[in-house]
């Protein structure tokens, strides 16, 4: 049976309430900028082809507007999700259409002469499906046009098939337009999500709340979207029209398009879009309402605040004098040009001001955490709510852009070369005793000390696992520090971490690396995939040559062959065959796919007839043994 969650301390209690006094609690021009342009609610749950639901509007209907934060919830991230759980189809400039709050993130729809340009396409082909419906129902029956996708991130690629077909795609009815090279986005787009895919999609879990139940003790939200937990359907269909340069433009149903090529920012490819006719305005997700992540928790490439300033800077020069709505692909719109540019300028300083003050911070011999605990946003930044910390935070972005600029060492000598986790714990817990630490640890919650009780707790949790009663303690820290937080990232980690030690690991709510995505990978890009489940120590005398060829049907012209060795712990593959592959595999790119990742099941392929394997079939059962499987369950918050 699922443990209970306990309330909020007294302590806790009176921290959220003094937390209220800092705001403009009063403030609601968020509440009527969202509110603005309503056309109609969502028809309906959304549903899985299963049956299952996926989302469902009441789910969140414990956040009522108006009513004042419960102690459980920091009082800034209960405006803001009182904000976002009003979702629907609005019409925020003339003929521009968004389908927010179904899913994290947005669906916008240009409407144009000749058709619709949809503008990122949400996370799941089921919320892009029921988005497009709305769109079809209440706007317009017009064929969509074109597809941009403003950068690499799933949750706005993750619906294209509930958007547009493949055929039309590839018949180049449909382009589909996005920022950097073709190679180049794809390798981004499914590099992030694939091959670190099952540890991204672990931590995941706990940031975005999504192992935690819909209530004010659990998860409320992700501070930029509805992040439902029941998933979907993650798709990929690679771009056809590639921009790489600021001041390119595209006549998409009529309309101009231009682009401002703003990579290295928020995701590896990035861009903002200009669309002169409507004087409508994107910055994708470089400026949001709510301060972003310079380094995810989930786990993603370390971000650079200096770009995020930079280009947003680029954007006001470019268009900041007439543009008179920006709307993103989360969250809501800023109406009116002064708002807009006002929005964008503080947006450009706080990273900036984040980015200038941990470097000179670092200039003068402070370690990450050093400067985390000190650097404050400016008042008249830090009062902005778009501005607060709602999906990255100021303490873990300061230590990002260490991590981005001075590499992962943080000139502390002690932390060069330590003891693994395990290690220390057990070190410190003989040095200790565990009475010793329980007793501490006791004590620090009853001081209403949650940090330090959760740390001290830490090392008697990873030497011994099964003491119930420190794995309680630690919870409970856990589970204070996360009705405390403001950032919902921070909030879903502790209270996942407490919840896990009560109850021990959940399932896994979803998966980044999807059938459909590792399907559309390049097929250097599958090499990379299949090269990190080859376990190097245990294939260090391993000499194995396989050919791989790609039938026509999936290369789109000629059969395409592909060399594979594996030696000295190392897989590597090469375009071209071999003159001395042991083994050659003919076959679809779904069926070598399943042989490469678990090569026991390419003799079952073959006696199906998917597969072909031409020379010795034992090489399959040799490569079966030096490849892992991989956990999406594995431990966090215990050893």
């Amino acid at each position: 049976m699922a443990s209970a969650p306990k309330p909020a301390t007294p302590a806790t209690a009176a921290a959220n309430r003094e937390a209220v006094a800092r705001y403009d609690m009063d403030d609601r021009q968020d509440f009527a900028d969202n509110d603005r342009g309503f056309i109609a609610p969502f028809p309906d749950k959304t549903y899985r082809p299963d049956g299952t639901v996926i989302f469902d509007p009441a789910w969140f209907d414990f956040i009522e507007d108006g009513a004042p934060a419960p102690d459980t919830v920091h009082p800034s991230l209960w405006r803001q999700m009182q904000i976002m759980k009003k979702g629907g189809l609005y019409k925020i400039h003339e003929g521009i259409f968004q389908v927010r709050n179904c899913d994290i993130g947005n669906l916008t729809v240009v409407e144009g002469d000749t058709g619709l340009v949809v503008v990122d396409c949400t996370a799941s082909v089921e919320a892009a499906s029921m988005s497009m419906r709305m769109i079809r129902e209440h706007v317009s029956d017009k064929p969509v046009a074109a597809v941009v996708l403003t950068h690499t991130h799933v949750d706005h690629y993750g619906g294209i098939r509930g958007v547009v077909s493949a055929e039309d795609v590839a018949s180049g009815k449909v382009p589909i337009i996005a920022p950097g090279t073709i190679a180049s986005f794809d390798a981004h787009a499914i590099g992030e999500n694939v091959i670190a895919g099952n540890a991204m999609s672990r931590r995941a879990g706990y940031p975005f709340g999504s192992l935690l139940p819909l209530n004010s003790c659990g998860c409320v939200g992700s501070g930029i979207g509805i992040m439902a937990p029941g998933g979907g359907t993650i798709s990929y269909l690679s771009p056809t029209d590639s921009i790489t340069a600021t001041g390119t433009k595209r006549e998409l149903a009529g309309l101009e398009f231009e682009f401002l090529y703003a990579p290295d920012t928020e995701a590896p490819e990035e861009m903002h879009i200009w669309i002169p006719q409507l004087k409508a305005l994107t910055c994708a997700e470089n400026a949001n309402h709510g301060l972003h992540n310079i380094q995810t928790l989930r786990g993603a490439r370390t971000r650079d605040a200096r770009n995020f300033a930079r280009y947003l800077d680029e954007t006001l020069e470019r268009w900041g004098d007439e543009a008179e709505v920006h709307y993103g692909p989360h969250t809501w719109p800023v109406f009116g040009n002064e708002n807009v540019t006002t929005f964008l300028e503080s947006q450009r300083d706080t990273y900036k001001y984040i980015h200038d003050q941990a470097l000179r911070l670092a200039n003068k011999g402070y370690t990450p955490l050093e400067a985390a605990e000190v650097i404050e946003l400016p008042e008249e930044l830090g009062r902005k709510w778009y501005n607060r910390g709602y999906h990255g935070t100021l303490h873990h972005d300061v230590r990002a852009v260490f991590h981005k600029e001075l590499g992962l060492w943080d000139g502390d000598p002690v932390t060069l070369h330590p003891h693994p986790p395990v290690e220390t714990a057990r070190r410190l817990v003989d040095l200790i005793g565990a009475e010793g630490i329980l007793a501490e640890g006791k004590r620090a919650i009853e001081a209403d000390d949650y940090r330090w009780a959760a740390q001290i707790l830490h090392a008697l949790v990873f030497a011994d696992p099964d003491n119930t009663e420190a794995k309680q303690l630690q919870a409970d820290a856990y589970e204070q520090l996360g009705y405390q937080a403001e950032g919902p990232q921070w909030r879903g980690i502790y209270l996942t971490a407490a919840k896990e030690l009560r109850d021990g690991v959940i399932p896994a709510a979803f998966a980044t690396a999807s059938s459909d995505t590792i399907l559309a990978m390049p097929i250097d890009t599958l090499f990379d995939f299949a090269a990190v489940h080859l376990i190097g120590d245990r294939a260090t005398d391993t000499d194995l040559r396989i050919d791989f060829t790609f039938t026509a049907a999936d290369t789109g012209s000629e059969d395409e062959t592909w060399h594979m060795w594996v030696r000295h712990g190392v897989l590597n593959a090469r375009t071209g065959p071999s003159s001395d592959a042991q083994l050659t595999v003919t076959g679809p790119k779904a069926a070598i796919v399943a042989t490469l990742l678990k090569p026991a099941s390419g003799l079952q392929l073959a006696r199906a007839g998917k597969i072909k394997l031409d020379g010795d079939e034992s090489v399959l059962e040799q490569l079966a043994a030096v490849v892992d499987e991989f956990d999406p369950n594995f431990n966090l918050v215990t050893s």
